[in-house]
């Protein structure tokens, strides 16, 4: 489910925020419900469970 956010506590370092370059907007790519997704799109997603720290170096530093 696609969407806009402000939420710039959580959605910017998360690994499920990706950019789709057709709609040239940020969304969330997990399966939202409508509760969340309202959370998503008004910004007040503080504490969302989906979170998961967009870590791209942690492969490299798993090899080492």
């Amino acid at each position: 489910m696609a969407g806009k956010s402000n939420c710039r506590t959580n959605c910017d370092l998360c690994g499920h925020y990706a950019y789709d370059e057709e709609e040239e907007c940020y969304f969330c790519d997990m399966n939202l419900d409508e509760d969340e997704m309202m959370r998503f799109l008004t910004g007040s997603n503080d504490n969302c469970h989906y979170f998961q720290l967009y870590d791209e170096y942690a492969v490299v530093r798993h090899q080492m």
